[in-house]
């Protein structure tokens, strides 16, 4: 089964190559794919992956490693290493987030509702192998049992591996920068226990109807879940 890192680790087209290469390994790390402590790539696949000059991934590699997200280790068990930690949520970085989106906030919302119950509509009604339903087993499992500090990287997790099993690379780099475009935002989002508990029930709907093999309860569990968290965000916001 392809994963997360295939859809964002894709080749660049046009544009600017360093910038390009920037973004996805700074997709990459925010989106939890690759989570604090862990090794990207080395650079020589990487690089292969990216369709970049290695000069081009070790110049984007220092610019990250400048601003705090990575840092490279030398020896036998060297490479890149993730060192970035989400900052912690709370109300006032919550609205700044939601300045920086201005206009762009509901637009947002809209597309991650149509990709997202759109995916969980396909997995649903694809015939899963037991690797792709142990997947999104394992992915749900390590929500459940997320700290507070780990709860919003790893139901990104959770948000892509539904898009995996649609079997689209198309879709899941889709998924991801849908997720990205609100990352500060959701990440942002205060911790509580009564929202974790209605989430994780939801979460469970979403995994139980794919499982199942119903199309239309992924949709509409997907879409429920979707629809708490923007109303959670509108009433943070005021």
């Amino acid at each position: 089964m392809r994963r997360p890192a295939d859809a964002v680790f894709r080749p660049v087209r046009g544009g600017n190559a360093f910038e390009e290469t920037v973004e996805r390994i700074l997709q990459a790390v925010k989106l939890g794919i690759y989570a604090h402590g862990e090794r990207l790539p080395a650079e020589r696949d990487l690089s292969a992956r990216l369709g970049v000059s290695r000069d081009t991934l070790r110049e984007a590699v220092r610019s990250l490693q400048r601003e705090g997200y990575v840092e490279s280790r030398r020896g036998r068990y060297g490479g890149t290493f993730v060192t970035y930690r989400e900052p912690q949520p709370g109300v006032g970085r919550l609205r700044r987030a939601a300045r920086d989106l201005g206009a762009g906030l509901e637009d947002a919302l809209v597309h991650r509702m149509v990709l997202e119950t759109g995916a969980a509509e396909v997995a649903a009604g694809r015939v899963l192998d037991e690797a792709g339903r142990a997947h999104l087993s394992g992915r749900l499992a390590d929500l459940e049992a997320a700290t507070p500090g780990e709860y919003r990287q790893l139901d990104s997790r959770f948000h892509l591996a539904v898009a995996e099993l649609t079997g689209s690379p198309t879709l899941v780099a889709g998924v991801a920068e849908a997720r990205m475009r609100l990352n500060d935002l959701l990440n942002a989002i205060p911790v509580l226990d009564r929202n974790i508990e209605h989430s994780a029930a939801q979460h469970r709907a979403m995994a139980q109807a794919i499982l199942a093999g119903d199309p239309e309860g992924a949709r509409r569990a997907t879409r429920e879940h979707l629809e708490a968290t923007a109303a959670l965000l509108r009433a943070f916001l005021g």
